[in-house]
Parts: C-alpha cells; sequence; structure tokens
C-alpha cells in the first residue's frame, strides 16, 4: 500500500523489451533498505523491484500495465514520481492507495499564477461516478483533493511543495496522467448502486 506522499523523483535510465515484457531500470533517490521483490510506487503504479545496482532499480512490466498506465509513454531521461511501500507506524499523510491505476485522464487546461499551479483533467466516463468536489484522487501517484467538477473534467489546484517534490509541474497540456480513484468512494458508490438495483428488482 502507498499514501500518496510522493518521496522523490526517479530517472529512468534504460527501457528494453523482450517477447512481451518491458523493463525499466531507474534511479531511485533513496535505496535504503529495498530489496527485490519489494512494492516501489513509479507515477502510481505499483512495480516490483526485480534487480538493484546501486541506486538503479530494475522493474518489468507486462502488456496489461502498458495498457493501463501512462508507463508506455516514458523513454529514457525522462522523469517519474517515486513513492515507498507504507510500512507498519508510517504516517498517511495523504490517503490510502493500492497502486492499480483505474484508468487514465488527459490535461486540458494547465494555469499557473504566482507559486500555484491549477490543472483541468479530462477524465474517462470510468470514473466519472466516483468525482464529486473534496473528494480524493490520486494522480500520477500524488493524493490530491478534487476540484470542481463540470462536464466529465475535474479540476486540481497544486500548492507549492507538491510541484518542488513531484514531477507534476513539468505536465503539459494533452499529457496523459495515471488516475486511482479512493476506495472509499468506490465502495459507497459502487455499494449504493447494487442496493438501489436489487431494490428496484
Amino acid at each position: 500500500m502507498f499514501t500518496g506522499i510522493v518521496q522523490g523523483i526517479g530517472e529512468i535510465i534504460s527501457v528494453s523489451t523482450e517477447n512481451t515484457v518491458t523493463s525499466f531500470e531507474i534511479k531511485l533517490p533513496n535505496v535504503d533498505d529495498l530489496a527485490i521483490g519489494a512494492s516501489v510506487s513509479v507515477n502510481g503504479v505499483c512495480l516490483t523491484v526485480v534487480t538493484i545496482t546501486s541506486d538503479i532499480i530494475k522493474f518489468d512490466i507486462i502488456d496489461e500495465t502498458i495498457q493501463r498506465t501512462n508507463l508506455g509513454d516514458l523513454s529514457v531521461g525522462d522523469y517519474v514520481n517515486i513513492e515507498r511501500s507504507l510500512k507498519f507506524g508510517d504516517e498517511v499523510g495523504g490517503h490510502i492507495l493500492s497502486g492499480h491505476i483505474f484508468d487514465t485522464g488527459i490535461i486540458k487546461k494547465k494555469t499557473t499564477s504566482g507559486d500555484q499551479m491549477s490543472l483541468n483533467i479530462l477524465a474517462p466516463p470510468s470514473i466519472h461516478k466516483y468525482l464529486t468536489e473534496k473528494g480524493y484522487i490520486a494522480v500520477d501517484g500524488i493524493s490530491l483533493t478534487v476540484g470542481k467538477v463540470v462536464d466529465g473534467c475535474f479540476d486540481l489546484h497544486i500548492i507549492p511543495e507538491t510541484m518542488r517534490l513531484t514531477i507534476l509541474d513539468t505536465k503539459e497540456v494533452g499529457d496523459i496522467v495515471n488516475i486511482e480513484i479512493d476506495s472509499n468512494t468506490q465502495l459507497i458508490v459502487e455499494t449504493i448502486e447494487r442496493l438501489l438495483k436489487d431494490k428496484v428488482a
């Protein structure tokens, strides 16, 4: 599990494909106590450590992950948000995340005002029913609060600290972002839907 509080920025060192598996080597900002088999969130996607060579970590990615996330768009020299998995006793500064991306969105508008930034994200129809103003959402692994929701788009208002610690300020209009909806919101919405369906039946 993760919390959506990005701990650092990683750099893509190499990308290779063998058969149907794509491998990334990523230089991580912190590898203390990291072990093979550990889980690391990369742009919000839960990946498993395959090899460790100093601070260069290898991850394998299958077609399902490529198709459902923005990891397939990455190339050497790109940067990614990194979060190590939650340990017992750690502070949950954001909200609980699984690292399982629900779908992707597209940045439709980006505005800056002083040290602040706002993004307008076009959400896929699959998550429209889960979007609620002031609700939780994770975008590229960052725990954020949903702003206004209008016509399938939602706003995000980014504070300077989030801009400093993540790659979000490097995003441009047209870029694809990974979205994980809040599990509690999903549970509530789908439970109500099921109860209403059963009542009608």
